[in-house]
Protein backbone atom coordinates (compact mmCIF):
# COMPACT_ATOMS: atom_id res chain seq x y z
CA UNK A 1 0.00 0.00 0.00
CA UNK A 2 2.79 2.36 0.74
CA UNK A 3 4.58 1.33 -2.38
CA UNK A 4 1.75 2.40 -4.45
CA UNK A 5 0.92 5.52 -2.34
CA UNK A 6 4.52 6.44 -2.80
CA UNK A 7 4.53 5.93 -6.67
CA UNK A 8 1.20 7.69 -7.34
CA UNK A 9 3.05 10.73 -5.37
CA UNK A 10 6.08 10.54 -7.67
CA UNK A 11 3.52 10.47 -10.44
CA UNK A 12 1.69 13.61 -9.24
CA UNK A 13 4.48 15.58 -8.26
CA UNK A 14 6.08 14.82 -12.26
CA UNK A 15 2.72 15.30 -13.56
CA UNK A 16 2.49 18.86 -11.93
CA UNK A 17 5.74 20.04 -12.76
CA UNK A 18 5.40 19.02 -16.69
CA UNK A 19 2.38 20.83 -16.05
CA UNK A 20 3.86 24.14 -14.80
CA UNK A 21 6.75 24.13 -17.08
CA UNK A 22 3.61 23.97 -20.00
CA UNK A 23 1.78 26.86 -18.50
CA UNK A 24 5.05 28.61 -18.25
CA UNK A 25 6.25 27.97 -21.73
CA UNK A 26 2.57 28.81 -23.25
CA UNK A 27 1.76 32.24 -21.15
CA UNK A 28 4.11 34.34 -22.72
CA UNK A 29 2.95 33.00 -26.23
CA UNK A 30 -0.90 33.50 -25.37
CA UNK A 31 -0.33 36.83 -24.31
CA UNK A 32 1.69 37.60 -27.55
CA UNK A 33 -1.34 36.52 -29.65
CA UNK A 34 -3.33 38.47 -27.45
CA UNK A 35 -1.51 41.89 -27.33
CA UNK A 36 -1.09 42.19 -31.11
CA UNK A 37 -5.23 42.62 -31.32
CA UNK A 38 -4.99 45.32 -28.30
CA UNK A 39 -5.45 49.07 -29.55
CA UNK A 40 -2.48 50.87 -29.49
CA UNK A 41 -0.89 51.81 -26.25
CA UNK A 42 -2.82 49.31 -23.86
CA UNK A 43 0.12 46.75 -23.48
CA UNK A 44 1.96 49.12 -22.19
CA UNK A 45 -0.39 50.33 -19.79
CA UNK A 46 -0.47 49.43 -15.98
CA UNK A 47 -1.04 46.77 -14.43
CA UNK A 48 -0.58 45.53 -18.07
CA UNK A 49 -3.42 43.62 -19.70
CA UNK A 50 -4.02 39.87 -19.83
CA UNK A 51 -6.50 40.22 -22.65
CA UNK A 52 -7.68 43.32 -25.18
CA UNK A 53 -10.91 45.33 -23.95
CA UNK A 54 -11.34 46.07 -27.84
CA UNK A 55 -10.23 43.46 -30.00
CA UNK A 56 -8.90 44.88 -33.42
CA UNK A 57 -7.19 44.15 -36.57
CA UNK A 58 -5.63 47.10 -36.46
CA UNK A 59 -1.98 46.13 -35.99
CA UNK A 60 -2.07 43.08 -38.88
CA UNK A 61 -3.62 45.89 -41.45
CA UNK A 62 -0.85 48.37 -40.56
CA UNK A 63 1.57 45.64 -41.53
CA UNK A 64 0.33 44.39 -44.80
CA UNK A 65 -0.85 47.47 -45.70
CA UNK A 66 1.75 50.24 -44.40
CA UNK A 67 5.02 48.34 -43.68
CA UNK A 68 5.01 45.94 -46.64
CA UNK A 69 4.84 42.96 -44.06
CA UNK A 70 3.18 40.63 -46.73
CA UNK A 71 6.35 41.04 -49.13
CA UNK A 72 8.99 39.47 -45.99
CA UNK A 73 6.14 36.81 -45.87
CA UNK A 74 6.39 35.74 -49.18
CA UNK A 75 10.01 35.79 -49.28
CA UNK A 76 10.30 34.07 -46.13
CA UNK A 77 7.72 31.23 -47.80
CA UNK A 78 9.51 30.98 -51.34
CA UNK A 79 13.20 31.25 -49.57
CA UNK A 80 12.38 28.17 -46.88
CA UNK A 81 10.16 26.01 -48.83
CA UNK A 82 13.02 26.32 -51.97
CA UNK A 83 16.12 25.22 -49.54
CA UNK A 84 13.95 22.86 -48.12
CA UNK A 85 12.73 20.90 -51.36
CA UNK A 86 16.48 20.80 -52.55
CA UNK A 87 17.82 19.81 -49.93
CA UNK A 88 15.48 17.15 -49.19
CA UNK A 89 16.76 16.00 -52.54
CA UNK A 90 20.81 16.12 -51.89
CA UNK A 91 20.80 15.33 -48.53
CA UNK A 92 18.65 11.69 -49.04
CA UNK A 93 20.89 11.11 -52.40
CA UNK A 94 24.18 11.73 -50.38
CA UNK A 95 22.99 9.86 -47.28
CA UNK A 96 21.90 6.73 -48.97
CA UNK A 97 25.41 6.54 -50.67
CA UNK A 98 27.03 6.56 -47.75
CA UNK A 99 25.18 4.20 -46.09
CA UNK A 100 24.37 1.89 -49.08
CA UNK A 101 26.73 2.67 -51.73
CA UNK A 102 30.09 0.89 -51.79
CA UNK A 103 33.09 2.77 -52.96
CA UNK A 104 36.42 4.02 -51.98
CA UNK A 105 37.15 5.94 -48.70
CA UNK A 106 33.42 5.74 -48.27
CA UNK A 107 34.16 5.57 -44.36
CA UNK A 108 36.61 8.21 -44.55
CA UNK A 109 34.50 10.44 -46.07
CA UNK A 110 31.95 10.09 -43.70
CA UNK A 111 33.92 10.71 -40.49
CA UNK A 112 35.48 13.56 -41.98
CA UNK A 113 31.63 14.86 -42.72
CA UNK A 114 30.92 13.88 -38.99
CA UNK A 115 34.37 16.00 -37.38
CA UNK A 116 32.58 19.22 -39.39
CA UNK A 117 29.67 18.97 -37.80
CA UNK A 118 31.80 20.59 -34.24
CA UNK A 119 32.14 23.76 -35.96
CA UNK A 120 29.81 26.56 -36.01
CA UNK A 121 28.17 27.63 -38.90
CA UNK A 122 29.48 31.47 -37.95
CA UNK A 123 33.03 30.21 -39.10
CA UNK A 124 32.23 29.77 -42.93
CA UNK A 125 30.50 32.91 -43.08
CA UNK A 126 33.35 35.07 -44.53
CA UNK A 127 34.66 32.35 -46.72
CA UNK A 128 31.02 31.64 -48.18
CA UNK A 129 30.01 35.25 -48.74
CA UNK A 130 33.30 35.94 -50.47
CA UNK A 131 32.21 32.80 -53.06
CA UNK A 132 29.10 34.00 -53.94
CA UNK A 133 30.18 37.42 -54.15
CA UNK A 134 32.77 36.26 -56.77
CA UNK A 135 29.58 34.36 -58.71
CA UNK A 136 27.61 37.67 -58.44
CA UNK A 137 24.71 35.71 -55.97
CA UNK A 138 24.89 38.70 -53.37
CA UNK A 139 21.72 40.56 -52.76
CA UNK A 140 20.00 37.77 -54.92
CA UNK A 141 17.63 35.07 -54.15
CA UNK A 142 20.57 32.28 -55.06
CA UNK A 143 22.78 33.56 -52.47
CA UNK A 144 20.39 32.71 -49.55
CA UNK A 145 19.18 29.25 -50.53
CA UNK A 146 22.51 28.26 -52.19
CA UNK A 147 24.24 28.18 -48.55
CA UNK A 148 20.94 26.09 -47.56
CA UNK A 149 21.14 23.25 -50.09
CA UNK A 150 23.02 20.76 -48.46
CA UNK A 151 23.81 19.93 -44.52
CA UNK A 152 26.47 17.94 -42.47
CA UNK A 153 23.47 17.29 -39.96
CA UNK A 154 21.21 16.11 -42.71
CA UNK A 155 23.71 13.77 -43.94
CA UNK A 156 24.51 12.73 -41.29
CA UNK A 157 20.55 11.72 -40.32
CA UNK A 158 19.53 10.15 -43.27
CA UNK A 159 22.34 8.50 -43.31
CA UNK A 160 21.82 6.76 -40.19
CA UNK A 161 18.32 5.90 -41.17
CA UNK A 162 19.50 4.38 -44.36
CA UNK A 163 21.39 1.64 -42.48
CA UNK A 164 18.62 -0.03 -40.86
CA UNK A 165 17.22 -0.32 -44.38
CA UNK A 166 17.19 -4.14 -45.22
CA UNK A 167 19.73 -4.78 -47.58
CA UNK A 168 18.41 -8.00 -49.01
CA UNK A 169 15.42 -5.57 -50.36
CA UNK A 170 18.26 -3.26 -52.78
CA UNK A 171 20.10 -6.87 -53.76
CA UNK A 172 16.53 -8.13 -54.86
CA UNK A 173 15.95 -4.96 -56.85
CA UNK A 174 19.10 -4.86 -58.49
CA UNK A 175 19.14 -8.58 -59.34
CA UNK A 176 15.99 -7.75 -61.28
CA UNK A 177 18.09 -5.13 -63.33
CA UNK A 178 16.22 -1.78 -61.07
CA UNK A 179 18.63 0.88 -61.29
CA UNK A 180 20.68 2.58 -58.80
CA UNK A 181 17.94 5.73 -59.29
CA UNK A 182 15.27 3.14 -59.66
CA UNK A 183 15.98 1.77 -56.50
CA UNK A 184 16.59 5.37 -54.87
CA UNK A 185 13.23 6.69 -56.21
CA UNK A 186 10.51 4.01 -55.87
CA UNK A 187 12.22 1.86 -52.58
CA UNK A 188 14.23 4.02 -50.60
CA UNK A 189 12.41 7.04 -50.63
CA UNK A 190 8.96 5.81 -49.70
CA UNK A 191 11.00 3.67 -46.95
CA UNK A 192 12.60 7.04 -46.17
CA UNK A 193 9.25 9.09 -45.38
CA UNK A 194 9.55 9.73 -41.51
CA UNK A 195 13.08 10.92 -41.65
CA UNK A 196 12.66 12.86 -44.57
CA UNK A 197 9.57 14.59 -42.45
CA UNK A 198 11.57 15.44 -39.70
CA UNK A 199 14.50 16.15 -42.15
CA UNK A 200 12.05 18.56 -43.52
CA UNK A 201 10.26 20.38 -40.33
CA UNK A 202 14.44 20.65 -39.10
CA UNK A 203 15.31 22.81 -42.50
CA UNK A 204 12.47 24.28 -43.09
CA UNK A 205 12.23 25.77 -39.28
CA UNK A 206 15.96 26.96 -39.62
CA UNK A 207 15.27 28.17 -43.02
CA UNK A 208 12.63 29.91 -41.78
CA UNK A 209 14.13 31.64 -38.55
CA UNK A 210 17.60 32.37 -39.86
CA UNK A 211 18.66 36.09 -39.21
CA UNK A 212 21.89 36.43 -39.61
CA UNK A 213 22.39 34.86 -42.97
CA UNK A 214 19.98 37.25 -44.79
CA UNK A 215 21.05 40.33 -42.97
CA UNK A 216 24.35 39.85 -44.14
CA UNK A 217 23.69 39.08 -47.95
CA UNK A 218 20.81 40.63 -48.75
CA UNK A 219 20.14 44.58 -49.15
CA UNK A 220 17.55 45.15 -51.13
CA UNK A 221 14.51 45.64 -48.95
CA UNK A 222 12.35 44.05 -51.28
CA UNK A 223 14.00 40.99 -50.73
CA UNK A 224 14.05 41.04 -46.97
CA UNK A 225 12.72 38.02 -45.10
CA UNK A 226 10.26 37.85 -42.23
CA UNK A 227 12.93 38.03 -39.15
CA UNK A 228 15.20 40.76 -40.75
CA UNK A 229 11.95 42.37 -41.08
CA UNK A 230 10.71 42.24 -37.89
CA UNK A 231 14.28 43.25 -36.39
CA UNK A 232 14.27 46.43 -38.81
CA UNK A 233 10.17 46.83 -37.15
CA UNK A 234 11.69 47.11 -33.79
CA UNK A 235 14.23 49.49 -34.28
CA UNK A 236 11.41 51.53 -35.76
CA UNK A 237 8.68 50.83 -33.97
CA UNK A 238 10.36 50.28 -30.71
CA UNK A 239 7.16 51.43 -28.13
CA UNK A 240 4.42 50.34 -30.72
CA UNK A 241 4.30 47.00 -28.77
CA UNK A 242 1.08 45.88 -29.94
CA UNK A 243 2.43 46.02 -33.55
CA UNK A 244 5.77 44.38 -32.84
CA UNK A 245 3.22 41.79 -31.27
CA UNK A 246 1.85 41.35 -34.44
CA UNK A 247 4.43 40.72 -36.56
CA UNK A 248 5.87 37.88 -33.88
CA UNK A 249 2.56 35.94 -34.34
CA UNK A 250 2.98 36.09 -38.01
CA UNK A 251 6.66 34.61 -37.81
CA UNK A 252 5.86 31.97 -35.47
CA UNK A 253 2.14 30.63 -36.65
CA UNK A 254 2.90 29.26 -39.73
CA UNK A 255 6.03 27.30 -37.95
CA UNK A 256 4.03 26.52 -35.24
CA UNK A 257 1.34 25.01 -37.58
CA UNK A 258 3.41 23.00 -39.52
CA UNK A 259 4.94 21.44 -36.75
CA UNK A 260 1.88 20.16 -35.34
CA UNK A 261 0.20 18.96 -38.33
CA UNK A 262 3.80 16.50 -39.11
CA UNK A 263 4.74 15.64 -35.30
CA UNK A 264 3.74 12.27 -35.87
CA UNK A 265 6.06 12.20 -38.52
CA UNK A 266 8.69 13.94 -36.71
CA UNK A 267 8.93 12.15 -33.34
CA UNK A 268 8.72 8.87 -35.51
CA UNK A 269 12.05 9.85 -37.72
CA UNK A 270 13.73 10.82 -34.90
CA UNK A 271 13.48 7.75 -32.96
CA UNK A 272 13.74 5.12 -35.54
CA UNK A 273 16.89 7.50 -37.10
CA UNK A 274 18.71 6.64 -34.00
CA UNK A 275 20.46 3.51 -35.43
CA UNK A 276 23.86 2.06 -34.43
CA UNK A 277 26.25 0.55 -37.48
Amino acid sequence: MRRRLSRFAAATAIHATLLALAVASLVPLAWMVSASFMPQGEATAFPPALVPSRPTLDNYVDLFARLKFGRALANSILFAATVTAISLLLNTLAGYALAKLRFRRRERIFDGLVAALVLPSQVAMLPLFLMLRALGFINTAWGVVLPGMASLFGIFLVRQYALSLPDELLDAARVDGASEFRIYRSIVLPLCRPILVSLGIFTFLGSWNDFLWPLIVLSDERRQTLPVALANLLGEHALDIELMMAGAVLTVLPVLVLFLAFQRYYIEGITLGSVKE
